[in-house]
């Protein structure tokens, strides 16, 4: 949702927003091994609603000739600066020529601090929240600006406000005629399997309105277990938003999908992917009410990605750099015994 803001803000100065996303081979020439593939990038960015076409496999330092094959006036990038990996702006030259934006960086949230939290999943920071007094003694200090830490993890927590939500939302109301789709689930590290089963579900009506529940993180964690949700609900409900395919959120969206919620909203289809639906607290099935409508769908995305999955390639990563960095300073170790031994030996 830090991207997506900033994609956000970029489409704001113009009218037709294109997006450069680079390939696997120049992240890790630049930055070290990406988590998504390519492919899993271009698909993602082209889901985000404010993103009028992408630029594959566009060049880590962006020049006049990169503005000009795509008829842009100009580029936009966050207000921190990205460097070579000799240490140039990547973006010397389109500054200079006057062709340059800058667009503010979405306070407390990073990449890092995501994979942060990630490399913390034997932490069950979620469980017996009523009880733990602890947690009631942090609530009120949660992430109070880009100091704000969280009491379990030491990673900045984001502050939603209703401002960032009103940006994001899309504020289109259901028209005569939608047809009116409910989702649910944690949604948690949007990815693209969550695009390809909203997309999926885009596709099962002429003029769909999508409704996507969120459940709140103590209901996430019921289910899921471990450490999860690794994003809590504010983080979330953006990361949602920004996607073209739904409508509208419902946060904190009751776990079972109940007549009210359906009559309220007037929901004509309910719709869920392939994965695994864990039973309600009571053990009750939480589509049994649109399942006697005979509205509910099984709807699958075609894709095996999971969160699950990502935090397993992040953990992979980490592990494999950690190993080269134990490997070079066993060298550089055994190369500096090596000389100690032979100025020993000439004394």
């Amino acid at each position: 949702y830090g991207h997506s803001n900033q994609l956000r803000q970029a489409r704001a100065m113009g009218d037709y927003l294109i997006v450069g996303v680079h390939t696997d081979e120049e992240i890790a020439k630049h930055k070290g091994p990406p988590v998504f593939t390519q492919e899993e990038r271009y698909k993602m960015v082209q889901a985000i609603k404010w993103v009028d076409e992408i630029a594959p496999g566009a060049p880590y330092v962006t020049t006049l000739e990169t503005l000009d094959k795509y008829n842009c006036d100009f580029c936009v990038h966050g207000d921190d600066i990205t460097l070579t990996i000799d240490g140039k702006d990547t973006y010397e030259e389109v500054k200079t020529a006057g062709r340059y934006r800058e667009c503010k960086r979405t306070q407390g949230v990073s990449t890092t601090d995501l994979v942060g939290r990630m490399l913390l999943m034997t932490k069950a920071h979620h469980s017996n929240i009523d009880e733990d007094l602890d947690y009631r003694k942090h609530t009120d200090n949660f992430g109070k600006g880009p100091k704000g830490h969280s009491p379990w993890t030491g990673v900045s927590q984001f502050l939603q406000t209703s401002q960032k939500i009103i940006q994001f939302a899309s504020g289109k109301e259901p028209q005569p005629g939608d047809t009116i789709i409910y989702v649910a689930g944690a949604f948690d590290l949007f990815h693209i399997g969550h695009v390809d089963f909203l997309e999926k579900v885009h596709q099962l009506a002429e003029k769909p309105y999508i409704i996507a529940g969120l459940h709140f993180d103590q209901e996430v964690n019921r289910y899921k277990g471990k450490n999860y949700p690794i994003m809590n609900i504010h983080e979330r409900t953006l990361s949602v938003l920004a996607c073209r395919y739904v409508s509208e959120v419902v946060i904190g969206a009751p776990y079972a999908v109940t007549a009210d919620l359906l009559d309220h909203f007037r929901v004509t289809l309910v719709c869920h992917g392939m994965t695994e639906v864990v039973p309600d607290k009571d053990g009750s099935d939480p589509y049994e009410e649109p399942k006697r409508r005979n509205i509910f769908q099984l709807v699958d995305s075609g894709s095996n990605l999971t969160t699950d999955l990502i935090v397993q390639r992040i953990i992979k990563n980490r592990l494999e750099f950690e190993a080269r960095n134990q490997k070079k300073e066993a060298k550089e170790l055994a190369v500096l015994e090596a000389m100690k031994r032979l100025e020993e030996e000439k004394h």
